[in-house]
């Protein structure tokens, strides 16, 4: 077993000819493939400053269902799909199996990596597994994009005894660990661009900036609209002595020609919330400024919060710069507060219940929800022990059993300091608004499209300090970092894997993906011989002797990878 093994760590298999791929000509499963097959194409020769990759393992991925399903419209493709099909696969580990000349000395066959996905050129995006081919393709080029990218060199390095599967799962954990590392404004954009709005309840109001308005830090530039009297005289004379160019904006029918950072808001208007928020630039903030409230929910571009980080916070009072800081917007789970996750069942959610049971700090109460029964099993039975181990009271609910489901929820009379959101579905933040305790955030992880609307309850952030938050990418340094703990031995990837095939079997991964047949990740191993997509349990009758390996037969392991290479290796 060892020397075949090690012929193919060290990179010594020959390179074939032609390899396998799997190309998506546009929206649909099937437009992926041809005749539902991968396709044969010529393993690509390199130029002198570029590498040849073999793909070893790839995560399957729900951003690759969104993918499918929008085609051309997804905000990440911007080629044309039916020329030039995309490649899937961003979950990825890779062996350099042949080197350029003028890369010689730098690397070499059998170096391994896994790659940050999101690579930028002069600040225009060309993602692995979107723009670049990706991992469902034996083969592929690294080129000058990624070896010198805006973030220098997307490869991040991996060593020899880290899995293949292991390796390539850090990036969807390292999206895991960014959405608590979320980072917002505590006061206006130093030198950007505000828009301040006053409504006609506000007209004999007085306001005031206490910070982020000053000689230290404030706005290039501020528009403004119908604002109270005292309060624009206020402004008028802090603008002039801090040089702050001041343009009015008479009608909000007609917004300023570019985006705002800031929008302030004085007063309660639902409507007008809704139509000067498409104003937001990315990372922008809408602070609203009112004693009264707002007399309905307000739809908001949930899209945009997820994708474009933009974050809606306010308070009562004259103080605007209050909105900012009280309290500031908070990403990190509470300590030993309340968790409850939404959609917990899935690939993703079981990494997000996961990180936070073994987190330093966890919540002393966590809820996980999901419709779907067996998911619910197989979670219980992962992390019930090891979270009572930790003084966690741990509980799974189907909220499809309504008795059983409000007598859980009856556990959280305060409600929940975080509500982690795993499923893209829009109504679930006005459900879980709801159930929201004072200071509490509801963090969107599942991605929306831009434009998707959902209807928040606005008071909650005014009067109750709640926020809604939500991210899914992760950065380079997210990505080396999760690397360095499961190397370290402080992460298990492997325990996300729940079922493993050939390259043939990406296709039905997918549509197992979509349609919630695993509870955790599928991982494709585009080197090996035809594997139907098979659970790990399946291996108890296909390979004993991997499945025995496995850690408490359930669980993959470095050591079941191996043999399972061992055995499917042409």
């Amino acid at each position: 077993m060892t020397d075949k093994f090690d012929r193919y760590l060290n990179a010594e298999y020959p390179i074939p000819k032609t390899q396998k791929i799997w190309p998506l000509f546009g929206a649909g499963f099937e437009r992926l493939g041809v005749d539902d097959v991968p396709i044969e194409s010529p393993v690509p020769e390199i130029k002198d400053d570029e590498l040849l990759v073999r793909h070893d393992a790839v995560g399957l991925c729900f951003s690759d269902i969104k993918v499918i399903n929008q085609g051309q419209t997804h905000p990440r493709i911007y080629k044309n799909m039916q020329q030039d099909p995309v490649v899937l696969g961003h979950e990825v580990s890779m062996t350099v199996v042949k080197v350029g000349s003028g890369l010689i000395g730098e690397y070499s066959p059998g170096d391994r990596f896994t790659i940050q996905a999101d690579v930028f050129v002069d600040g225009i995006g060309y993602a692995y597994g979107y723009e670049i081919q990706g991992g469902l393709s034996q083969f592929n080029v690294i080129d000058q994009r990624i070896l010198n990218g805006d973030a220098g060199n997307y490869l991040i390095p991996v060593q020899r005894s880290t899995g293949y599967a292991e390796s390539a799962l850090t990036e969807p954990w390292a999206c895991v660990a960014a959405a608590y590392q979320l980072t917002y404004r505590t006061q206006l954009k130093p030198a950007g661009i505000v828009w301040i709005i006053g409504t006609d309840s506000v007209q004999d109001g007085f306001y005031e900036i206490n910070h982020g308005f000053d000689e230290t830090s404030h706005p290039a530039k501020v528009y403004y609209s119908n604002l109270p009297a005292q309060f624009f005289d206020w402004l008028k004379v802090k603008a002039e002595a801090l040089g702050i160019e001041l343009c009015e904006i008479p009608r909000i029918e007609d917004p300023p020609d570019e985006q705002v950072d800031d929008l302030i808001i004085l007063g309660s208007d639902p409507a007008l919330v809704e139509v000067v928020s498409p104003c937001l630039a990315d990372y922008g903030v809408v602070a609203l400024i009112t004693d009264e409230p707002f007399s309905r929910q307000v739809n908001i571009d949930i899209g945009r919060v997820h994708y474009n980080r933009w974050v809606y916070v306010g308070c009562s009072g004259n103080d605007i710069g209050s909105a900012y800081i009280s309290p500031p917007v908070r990403s990190s789970l509470k300590a030993w507060g309340t968790s409850w996750f939404i959609g917990a069942g899935g690939p993703m959610g079981q990494m997000h219940v996961q990180r936070a049971i073994q987190s330093c700090d966890p919540p002393g109460k966590i809820l996980c929800t999901d419709v779907n029964d067996i998911r619910l099993e197989f979670l219980y039975s992962k992390f019930a022990d090891q979270a009572q181990e930790r003084d966690i009271e741990f509980y799974c609910l189907n909220p499809q059993k309504i008795e059983a489901y409000q007598t859980g929820l009856a556990q959280f009379p305060e409600g929940f300091d975080d509500i982690i959101i795993l499923a893209p579905v829009p109504a679930l933040i006005a459900q879980a608004e709801k159930h929201l305790a004072k200071n509490g955030v509801i963090n969107v992880f599942a991605g929306l499209s831009r434009g998707v609307m959902a209807a928040a309850n606005l008071n909650n952030t005014i009067f109750q300090g709640a926020r809604v938050i939500g991210h899914s990418a992760s950065s380079k340094e997210d990505l080396e970092l999760m690397l360095r703990n499961t190397e370290a031995g402080e992460l298990s990837p492997n325990r996300s894997v729940s079922a493993v095939g050939s390259l043939n079997a990406a296709k039905d991964g997918l549509l197992a993906l979509e349609n919630g047949l695993y509870p955790g990740k599928v991982v494709i191993y585009p080197q090996i011989r035809d594997l139907p997509l098979t659970s790990l349990e399946g291996l108890k009758e296909k390979m004993p002797t991997v499945w025995n390996l496995l850690e408490k037969s359930s669980e993959w392991t470095n050591e079941a990878e191996k043999e399972f290479l061992h055995l499917m290796l042409p």
